[in-house]
């Protein structure tokens, strides 16, 4: 068994350039997913295709889920198919799909009882910076196993930060996705209510951008998606309406008064409703735009994305903290 060999099960939209930027890395991936197109484009990149997640695992150092939630992450590890009846005591499990942390809990504990070793290393960013490989990598657990991983970390992102013990990576992936998401659905309302009043986009976003309001979605998402008429999903509705649920019910759990994400959750609930949940989350400024009876043909596009590569090369070298 061997660190170099790594089986993958997941091969979305964010789990597939993962796991290419693995085989870029000159590691061996063997993929799972039950898209069958999915698995062969893995093949195309030089992985190898398994016909189950107790496949992808077998012979492996270091075994990947990124799955859309829990129970597809339990499935994967589950049963005579699954991840768990292959995985040798020495390999590493690592969950990088976002879940809720109660739900990281009871995976971990499930890992636990087979004596495996297991990571929770959710990510940051979109799946343009998957593509890329410059994720930020949410890294929690033991810290021999983060040691033991870091290469094929840093395959998949450009930093990855210690989170501490398992578990920690996937709360602190729910908050920062809480506080991202529902800013997203805030500069939505902005635009629009700056607008109904009778001010141009082009004035609300001179001094909004000089200001705390306009330094995230302002100055990176909504100049690069939406406001060039790009709608195609970076990060789609359906995902940050799940993500918020995520952190709604975590807040629930701690007794966390959290309005503004309560009614954020709305918002992206009528997105949902009106057909935009493949597109990208900065749809909700249409979306806004529409229910304030505002034309739905944009007042202002820019021709050319600002800060386009925020993550790139210009963050410097793969760091590490």
């Amino acid at each position: 068994m061997s660190n170099r060999n790594i089986g993958f099960v997941g091969l979305g939209a964010m789990g597939l350039p993962m796991a290419i930027n693995l085989v870029k890395g000159g590691f061996r991936v063997s993929g799972f997913d039950l898209d069958p197109k999915a698995r062969q484009a893995l093949v195309q990149a030089g992985g190898t295709e398994a016909a189950s997640a107790a496949q992808a695992a077998q012979g492996a150092g270091i075994v990947i889920t990124m799955l859309p939630n829990a129970s597809h992450v339990k499935a994967a590890l589950s049963g005579a198919d699954g991840i768990l009846a292959a995985l040798g005591e020495d390999a590493i499990f690592i969950n990088m799909s976002t879940i809720l942390p109660q739900e990281t809990d009871a995976i971990a504990a499930m890992v636990g009882q087979h004596k495996r070793r297991m990571l929770d290393a959710p990510v940051g960013r979109s799946a343009m910076e998957a593509q890329r490989g410059t994720l930020l990598i949410l890294a929690s657990g033991g810290a021999q196993d983060k040691e033991a991983a870091r290469e094929a970390l840093l395959c998949m992102g450009n930093q990855i930060i210690d989170c501490g013990e398992v578990g920690s990576g996937s709360r602190v992936k729910v908050v920062n996705n809480f506080m991202g998401i529902s800013l997203n659905a805030l500069t939505a309302e902005a635009l629009t209510l700056a607008e109904a009043s009778g001010l141009s986009v082009e004035l609300a976003l001179e001094v909004m951008r000089g200001t705390i309001a306009g330094l995230g979605h302002m100055n990176i998402t909504y100049p690069n998606k939406v406001l060039r008429g790009d709608l195609s999903p970076g990060f789609q509705v359906d995902l940050a309406h799940k993500d918020l649920g995520l952190a709604l019910e975590m807040a629930a759990r701690a007794n966390a008064a959290v309005p503004m994400g309560a009614a954020a959750y709305q918002s992206y609930t009528a997105a949902r409703a009106q057909g935009r949940g493949g597109q990208d989350y900065s749809a909700i400024y249409p979306l806004m735009r529409s229910m304030a009876g505002l034309p739905e043909e944009l007042p202002y596009k820019v021709s050319t994305p600002l800060n386009a590569d925020p993550f790139g090369a210009a963050a410097g070298k793969k760091a590490e903290r």
